[in-house]
């Protein structure tokens, strides 16, 4: 019993010794933690006396992160809607691609249109002060031109496009003379046969920016930059394949007019039938070399590729390059093409 009783005291005052180190030890953490809890991240058990201010900096840290993370998940979001509706086939969503639009001067504006680096090229201010000549520049050597539409043997079985020229006929083309008849494509039956609807548009262009597209590589681009003395004058005409036809339409909105004309933004699509050669890009020499064949009324044409933009006014270009003062006009014997080239200041 005796020892019972010693046992059950020796226990009493080991547990109130544990309880009084206990006390001491929690006394003695927050003087010795105090050194810890500094910063934001601090480590140790938070100091009764501020705990506002620490949950102060980590709400704040926090509200920080969270306010880049959404910020960089609507930047995401805005560049995949733009995107998706430049592809889009609705008129209110395509409306963003278009660069006169108030939704794309907007995103411009808070930089989500990327910039891109471009070379300056010293133009005219005001493209309404130019001054065009009227008419055209009558050629002193050749007056009355022709252009030989079909074979005249005709034993040829099936038709080219640039027709079955002789080595006597080739010859013959270099002598220039007052009268001429000459081998220039568009051989009956031999393929890049237009609309009817397109031929009686071009009729009416005498100023021409011209593209092409073939194979279904690209979409048009809108050109930039144009006044409206230009967008009265000139005939923005793209020149299109079968299959670039199917292929805009399915990524682009393509408008159709009364007269049954197709038009994305300012270009008029004009349909070539009929592909004369297998290779795209020969088809895309035909209306970049034979442009006066494709539009015969046009007095001047500039041609532009398909996955080029223009960015300057077309009456800037011809005034620069045409009727300023820096021109030097080159004369190829071998291809008849004349080049314009500027001459290195």
């Amino acid at each position: 019993m005796e020892s019972d009783g010693l046992r059950s005291v020796s226990l009493r005052l080991n547990r109130r010794g544990g309880d009084y180190r206990s006390n001491n030890d929690n006394n003695q953490t927050p003087s010795n933690n105090s050194k810890d809890v500094g910063g934001f991240f601090g480590a140790g058990k938070l100091p009764s006396d501020c705990p506002m201010k620490i949950i102060w900096k980590r709400g704040f840290v926090r509200l920080v992160l969270v306010a880049g993370i959404l910020w960089m998940l609507l930047i995401l979001a805005v560049l995949s809607f733009h995107v998706w509706s430049c592809q889009s086939s609705s008129v209110f969503f395509s409306v963003i691609c278009n660069k006169e639009s108030k939704v794309y001067n907007f995103l411009n504006t808070w930089g989500f249109v990327p910039q891109q680096h471009r070379c300056p090229i010293p133009v005219i201010g005001n493209p309404e002060r130019i001054v065009i000549p009227e008419g055209r520049t009558r050629d002193q050597i050749v007056k009355n031109i022709s252009y030989v539409m079909e074979d005249e043997d005709g034993s040829q079985s099936s038709p080219l496009f640039g027709g079955h020229q002789s080595w006597k006929q080739r010859e013959k083309s270099f002598n220039l003379s007052s009268s001429m008849k000459v081998h220039c494509g568009f051989m009956h039956n031999g393929g890049a046969d237009m609309d009817l609807v397109d031929i009686e548009y071009v009729k009416k262009c005498r100023f021409v920016v011209a593209s092409g597209i073939f194979d279904g590589y690209d979409v048009p681009h809108q050109p930039s930059n144009i006044s409206d003395r230009s967008r009265k004058l000139f005939c923005f005409l793209m020149v299109v394949d079968e299959i670039s036809l199917d292929f805009i339409k399915e990524n682009v909105t393509v408008r159709e007019d009364h007269n049954r004309g197709r038009w994305v933004g300012i270009w008029r699509l004009i349909l070539l039938k009929h592909s004369p050669y297998d290779e795209p890009r020969r088809n895309g020499k035909v209306p970049k070399i034979l442009t006066h064949r494709l539009f015969p009324q046009a007095q001047y044409s500039i041609w532009i590729d398909g996955k080029m933009e223009l960015l300057v006014d077309p009456l800037q270009i011809l005034e620069r390059y045409l009727h300023g003062n820096l021109q030097v006009m080159s004369f190829n014997p071998v291809i008849l093409i004349t080049m314009v080239e500027m001459k290195s200041k």
